[in-house]
């Protein structure tokens, strides 16, 4: 059967997805022993690749810089989380919270390389703007079988005494942000149908039936193990009831070979004859038809035992695995909680370090405050860097922001420069052609108000009277 292309992306989870794609030890060492779904023999098959440009290869890092780069470009703050609106019709509609950073896995051949995968991770890109930061190839996942596979199943393999089905796949995490805007790239069903396409496309794969078309909902990877021996479960059960109608209709068999044997005995008669009768009774009883069916019930009640047992094993298998399913969650809770608790005692620090900065450098807080107003204002990097370091004046054409009056007003070769304050020689100012911006901000407001009312203002002309 040929293997279907298929792409699953959902949010990044910062936290965890690095452990698992890169296989830490932390990480592995939380899996336990059993590797539930992970062969260890398999990991040297593994692949990886990362932007060059990522620079900074954490993730939660990189999280943090769009949340910056998006203030910067659009004045608010990053939506992080789900929020709700009234919307025409009155009703509430839930909106989801950006997702900056997300993660496709992505179903592969067991000889998929990684060129193939980065290729069409580049061809995403070119086509949606969605940035690939990473690439893990994963060819030692899979799922333990119970028993041997089917004739059909020409993937799985043994490992030991037990086989195991191979799940052959690629985890692409890609930046979802346009940097020039600060927005989110938007892609609707149709663009998630176009990229299964094309997926099937460069990994030459026959291509997948969309979620639309079968109705089935993504199961994540443990949820999936579970499932698949849910069904071995029912498959199990199935067969044992079988099993046992099989039984059922041997005994019944065997009551009435015997219920005819007590009936021939009551019929015979102390002659040769009845010998004759009695020792075909005999006959019946050492190897006719009446032993070979008690050694077939006797098969069936030693399959059914051997079935029972069989249950109660992947039964406990199955609460093991839920076990060590919870044991994983609450150990990287664990290890969030100790991030989260370093990065309190380094924000601690680095606050103390501040205070000390700028007690020994007065004019740093209004350094820092300056900074922030030419980023609202709309000033890039290399201009700031000029005013505040360098200590020049820049010329400006083009349009800059006024967070009080929340709009912008056009300056067209205007002269900006950070000077001190007149009246106060431990505050700094921005001016405009030599007048603090504020001020140049309330002449502006003030200049449009009039343009808006004078129209409104004017008397009307009369038309006399119409006789």
């Amino acid at each position: 059967m040929a293997i279907k292309s298929s792409i699953h992306i959902k949010p990044c989870n910062t936290k965890s997805s690095e452990a698992h794609n890169r296989r830490t030890a932390e990480y592995m060492r939380n899996i336990g022993e059993s590797k539930i779904y992970i062969v260890s023999e398999l990991s040297a098959d593994n692949e990886q690749w990362v932007n060059p440009d990522f620079g900074n290869p954490n993730l939660q890092t990189h999280y943090d810089n769009i949340k910056r780069m998006v203030k910067e470009k659009t004045g608010r703050a990053m939506q992080e989380k789900e929020r709700e609106r009234k919307g025409k019709n009155g009703k509430i509609i839930k909106v989801a919270g950006c997702s900056p950073i997300r993660e496709g896995v992505l179903l592969i051949k067991p000889d998929t390389i990684l060129a193939d995968v980065k290729k069409f991770s580049e061809e995403c890109q070119r086509h949606w703007g969605i940035t690939p930061l990473q690439i893990f190839l994963h060819k030692d996942e899979g799922h333990w079988l119970n028993g041997q596979p089917d004739a059909e199943d020409k993937e799985s393999f043994q490992v030991g005494e037990k086989w195991f089905k191979p799940n052959y796949h690629a985890h692409i995490v890609f930046d979802w942000m346009n940097h020039n805007t600060g927005k989110s790239q938007k892609l609707n069903d149709d663009d998630m149908m176009q990229m299964q396409t094309l997926a099937s496309d460069i990994l030459l794969m026959e291509r997948g039936q969309s979620k639309a078309v079968t109705g089935k909902e993504h199961l994540e990877r443990n949820d999936f193990i579970i499932e698949k021996q849910k069904a071995e479960l029912q498959r199990i059960d199935e067969t044992k009831r079988h099993k046992e109608q099989q039984v059922n209709l041997a005994e019944q068999e065997l009551k009435l070979v015997k219920s005819e044997i007590r009936t021939d005995k009551l019929k015979s008669v102390a002659t040769d004859a009845a010998t004759a009768i009695a020792s075909g009774v005999g006959s019946l009883f050492g190897s006719g038809k009446l032993k070979e069916l008690e050694r077939t019930n006797e098969d069936l009640h030693q399959e059914i035992a051997e079935r029972d047992k069989g249950i109660d094993t992947l039964k406990t298998q199955m609460r093991q695995m839920q076990e060590q399913h919870d044991k994983q969650i609450r150990n990287l809770q664990g290890i969030h909680n100790q991030e989260l608790e370093a990065k309190d005692r380094e924000i601690s620090r680095l606050n103390t370090l501040l205070g000390k900065a700028f007690k020994w450098f007065p004019m740093l807080r209004e350094m820092l405050r300056m900074e922030k107003l030419c980023a609202v204002i709309g000033f890039t990097k290399d201009m700031i860097d000029c005013l505040l370091t360098k200590k020049e004046a820049i010329q400006c054409n083009g349009k800059i922001y006024s967070e009080e009056h929340r709009r912008k007003f056009e300056i067209k070769n205007d002269i900006f420069k950070v000077e001190k304050n007149p009246t106060d020689d431990s505050k700094l100012v921005l001016t405009i052609n030599k007048q603090p911006i504020s001020e140049w901000f309330k002449e502006q407001w003030e200049k449009l108000r009039r343009g808006l009312r004078q129209p409104a203002e004017e008397p009307r002309k009369s038309r006399g009277f119409k006789l």
